[in-house]
């Protein structure tokens, strides 16, 4: 089977309280710890990356980003799924090339550019190029944006869900989602679910996401945040 396929099979099937908990490495030498740890695959933030590599979180040039992501996924045996924001511009037949190229399993895509929602047809339209162009070969991840972005109504949130499922995305990620409308959001919403969980004891934890509906759960940044805590600790 391959990674694409291995990884897909890891969303399904689950029970409810067990989803699968994706952390984000920023860098191969995070990676391997991970993929040490036991993890099943990894889930790469771009803000993570961005931060590893001196930008801004939606500031890292595609090439740097694509570099990034190739080495983490050299250094480890597990699927990874990459962060690639909006696509940085790319045609979808060069965006799943470069995908590729870099050895990812799967892939994040995020209906906002420049702070602003995308219309959803035409964002649907667009990752439906991409599932046509990827085939198998990769688990497409559809974040959307509405709540980031202040639309707040869970409905507009399950309406863009739906047209990006009926597209070919594999999973869909409400970001920001409040815990309090993930029901909702579950019986709304057709195949696997990702969900936020804070790593500050804000909010419910992984297990607890699982039980209220969510298929995976991701940390974002959150690792990262953490490690560079620690280093606050260190004896001057």
């Amino acid at each position: 089977m391959s990674k694409a396929g291995a990884f897909r099979a890891l969303h399904h099937g689950r029970p409810p309280g067990d989803p699968l908990v994706l952390p984000g490495p920023w860098d191969a030498a995070s990676a391997r710890a991970l993929a040490a740890a036991g993890f099943p695959a990894l889930a790469t933030p771009s803000a993570g990356v961005a931060a590893s590599l001196g930008y801004a979180d939606g500031g890292t040039p595609a090439a740097e980003m694509f570099a990034a992501v190739a080495r983490i996924t050299r250094a480890v045996d597990v699927p990874v799924s990459a962060d690639v924001e909006d696509g940085y511009g790319l045609a979808p037949k060069e965006l799943v090339e470069r995908l590729l190229a870099a050895g990812v399993a799967g892939c994040n895509l995020e209906d906002s550019g420049g702070g602003v929602l995308k219309d959803p047809h035409e964002h649907a339209e667009w990752l439906a190029e991409v599932r046509a162009a990827a085939g198998d070969r990769l688990f497409l991840n559809a974040r959307v944006d509405t709540f980031a972005r202040g639309v707040t109504d869970p409905d507009r949130t399950i309406e863009r869900a739906a047209l990006y499922v009926a597209a070919g995305a594999d999973c869909v990620y409400p970001i920001h989602a409040p815990t309090a409308v993930l029901p909702l959001l579950r019986a709304g919403i057709e195949g696997p679910l990702n969900m936020y969980a804070a790593l500050d004891g804000d909010g419910p934890s992984p297990a607890g996401l699982g039980g209220l509906g969510a298929t995976r759960v991701t940390f974002g940044p959150g690792l990262l945040r953490l490690a560079l805590r620690s280093l606050h600790a260190v004896p001057r």
